[in-house]
């Protein structure tokens, strides 16, 4: 609370030195009463360009996620907030470590690439672990493009690319958002806003901490989700230097604390879990395993082995930085050229195994966009991004044969883009890049380099209105992807103290093409689209005969058709219905590269109402049953006295149907404040309370935590009041 005081006093300072800008009425658009309009105040320089469309590729099939949608969520973080978008799922892949992937037309997590205000932040390590820490505070929307080369910048991007879009104040105040609830939920969000006097300097100073207790639905003493406990601090200005040139800087700091495994606060063989420190002593204190974890050899029942034999401990720090420069020319010409950084750090411990790491990225871009004809609109641009990953165990080292992970990557690129106005209902947009990519894993023991190439990248959108209501977009491309990182599973860097093998000698390249409708109506509108995407030397974890985690690539091409319907109708002025139909269609080959099960089949239903102060959002969101045999599932809740499993406590592999139902109400108290109730997963269903715990013993009898395919988090309900200033 200290740190939030602080942040108050400086946002209070920032306001009291800078004085509000008020806009002639002739420099806004006004809203109309059409819902899917929205108001735009012309601010600044890029503002203009973006408007006038220099900057925005809006061809592109875009689905954003508003920051009112992100409130009625009230999502705290980018999973929660773009959790059951059209063609998004994010899939929990470890009930321990709790690690997330964001997947985009069906493809995996690893395959999507995150921007903020267009540029990577993300480094190969931390897109596993700090998407829960990536907040909500001072977000304006997410753009969700699905499909190779979404971006120019992301050619890597084979499932398609999430943009962050940071909040721009228009005015000066202040915005704190506080809130608590079941679990130990907590969350502080708090945004500052300033606008110098000449309306050409914009800052935003953004702070949020959010909390969750471990969660154990079937009181084993062994959490299904565990205890996350995230830090965010970042500040925005953007200034305008006259009427032709802009330069934005952010600045940002994100620490996140995952622990998962031992209820701490429990009793267990060797000594009570009282902190995360006692637990990771423990394993110092005591480092041999105990041949009983839990009574009666069954994971439904009481834990009983030490403490650390099923934690996962992950703390995280992540410092970012960019900076770009955007110069209008003339009517014709702009530039833009940018910088951004990260270093992410990374100290865990994983059921006996350490792993540190640190994770350096520097991305560079320039680039100019021409309007050569009316008709024309030539983007010419050059990138570079380089990263460095070093990772270090106490454990491992002890082995001279052990082989770290640590890699260098580069990639230089270059790319050209003409925006076409075929006709005056059709518009073109054609892109190529081309790129040099070079990844070596460093270890002594891996000489050489294993990827050395250079790829065409081309893509094309077309974008074809019908008439006023019809619109129909088509999208073309191939990507690429550099797989290096053991954590494109969750259990790739668990009890390796052998080291890891890497059998990776080229790049991960895919084909796509995406297909959709659109119709606006006065009331209705309803966008389909179907996507299919194949993927060559898609990359797979496996194990060698000597148990060593092998990160390998598959033979054969894998491929996934993902198609889905959206229909939004306003019943009333104050009543609004959503409906998504989603059905992912993967072949043999990507099935089996996956960890987790993913979505087949989902259907999101959503109400959003007006009524007597209140706005009132709810969310229904079915999940289709799935075949777990199909995804090579295989698990034993019990093992036998000799070690082997019980062949009578096989797991079921038929992962039904089930539905989770979100709540949110709120009440606006005054024009500054209000106050808000409601439940996420309301009905409290998980995995665990309908059918089957997370843990298991596999066909050999190792214990492992990952028999997942459903809520692993039961009811969350809370209650928040905001308030603006």
């Amino acid at each position: 609370m200290n740190k939030m005081f602080l942040l108050s006093i400086i946002a209070s300072f920032v306001s009291g030195n800078l004085q509000a800008q008020t806009l002639p009425d002739n420099d806004k658009h006004n809203q109309t009463p059409a819902a899917n309009i929205e108001k735009i105040t012309v601010t600044g320089v890029k503002q203009r360009l973006e408007q006038a469309g220099t900057l925005a590729n809006t061809i592109v099939k875009t689905e954003v996620v508003s920051a009112l949608s992100i409130e009625n969520k009230n999502a705290v973080n980018l999973t929660e907030a773009i959790d059951s978008s059209p063609g998004v799922k994010v899939s929990n892949e470890c009930s321990m470590c709790g690690v997330k992937r964001v997947m985009l037309n069906g493809m995996k997590g690893e395959q999507t690439t995150i921007l903020v205000d267009g540029l990577p932040t993300q480094t190969m390590v931390s897109g596993f672990y700090a998407v829960d820490a990536i907040p909500t505070t001072g977000i304006e929307r997410i753009e969700v493009a699905r499909g190779a080369g979404a971006s120019l910048v992301a050619p890597e991007a084979i499932g398609g690319v999430i943009n962050i879009v940071s909040y721009e104040p228009t005015e000066n105040g202040v915005s704190v958002d506080l809130s608590m609830g079941e679990n130990g939920y907590r969350k502080a969000g708090f945004l500052g806003k300033g606008v110098s006097e000449d309306g050409m300097t914009r800052a935003t100073l953004i702070a949020q901490y959010d909390y969750r207790d471990q969660y154990d639905a079937d009181d084993n003493n062994v959490n299904e989700s565990p205890m996350q406990d995230n830090r965010n601090f970042t500040a925005r200005v953007s200034h305008d230097i006259g009427m032709s040139d802009n330069l934005a800087l952010r600045v940002a700091n994100v620490s996140s604390e995952v622990f998962g495994g031992p209820m701490l606060g429990a009793d267990f063989a060797d000594g009570t879990a009282h902190s995360i420190g006692g637990v990771l002593r423990s394993f110092a204190d005591n480092g041999s395993e105990n041949t009983a974890l839990f009574d009666g050899q069954d994971v439904r029942n009481r834990f009983t082995g030490n403490a650390w034999e099923t934690t996962e401990w992950i703390k995280t720090k992540r410092n970012e930085a960019s900076l770009s420069w955007l110069r209008e020319w003339n009517e014709r010409l702009n530039s833009h050229m940018s910088v951004s950084y990260a270093d992410h750090k990374q100290d865990s411990f994983y059921e006996g195994f350490d792993y540190s790491n640190k994770d350096t990225m520097l991305f560079y871009d320039a680039r100019v966009n021409y309007t050569l004809t009316d008709d024309h609109l030539v983007t010419l641009g050059a990138d570079y991004r380089t990263e460095e990953m070093r990772s270090y165990s106490n454990a491992g080292s002890i082995n001279p044969d052990y082989i770290a992970d640590s890699f260098d990557y580069d990639v230089s690129g270059i790319y050209l883009q003409d925006t076409w106005r075929a006709m005056d209902n059709m518009e073109v947009s054609l892109a190529l890049r081309l790129d040099k990519v070079k990844a070596d894993f460093t270890d002594p023991q891996k000489p050489g380099t294993e990827l050395d190439e250079s790829i065409i990248s081309p893509r094309v959108d077309i974008r074809y209105h019908h008439n006023d209501q019809w619109t129909s977009r088509l999208s073309a491309g191939r990507g690429y992807r550099a797989p290096l990182s053991f954590f494109e599973s969750d259990h790739g860097i668990l009890d390796s103290s052998l080291g890891f093998e890497i059998d990776i000698d080229s790049l991960e390249r895919s084909k796509s093409a995406n297909y959709s409708l659109n119709f606006e109506g006065d009331a209705l509108t309803a966008t389909g689209s179907i996507a299919w995407t194949s993927v060559a030397n898609l990359a797979s974890l496996t194990t060698d005969s000597n148990g060593i985690p092998l990160l390998t690539q598959m033979d054969e091409d894998a491929s996934v058709v993902a198609s889905d319907l959206a229909l939004g109708y306003q019943l009333l002025d104050n009543l609004t219905l959503n409906l998504t139909l989603e059905n992912f269609n993967y072949d043999d080959t990507f099935k089996s590269s996956y960890a987790i099960a993913p979505v087949e089949q989902r259907v999101t239903f959503a109400v959003d109402w007006d009524v007597a102060g209140w706005d009132i959002y709810s969310s229904l969101v079915w999940i289709g049953s799935r075949d777990l045999n199909d995804f090579g599932y295989e698990g034993y809740n019990r093992l036998l006295a000799d070690g082997s499993v019980d062949p009578t406590s096989k797991k079921s592999t038929d992962a039904p149907s089930y539905y989770t139902l979100d709540i949110k109400a709120t009440y606006h108290l005054s024009d500054t404040m209000s106050l808000y109730v409601g439940a996420s997963n309301l009905l409290d269903y998980t995995q665990v309370n309908d059918s089957d715990s997370p843990l298991f013993y596999d066909g050999d009898g190792n214990f492992d935590v990952a028999y997942i395919y459903g809520p692993l988090r039961g009811r969350e309900a809370y209650i928040g009041l905001k308030m603006d200033f």
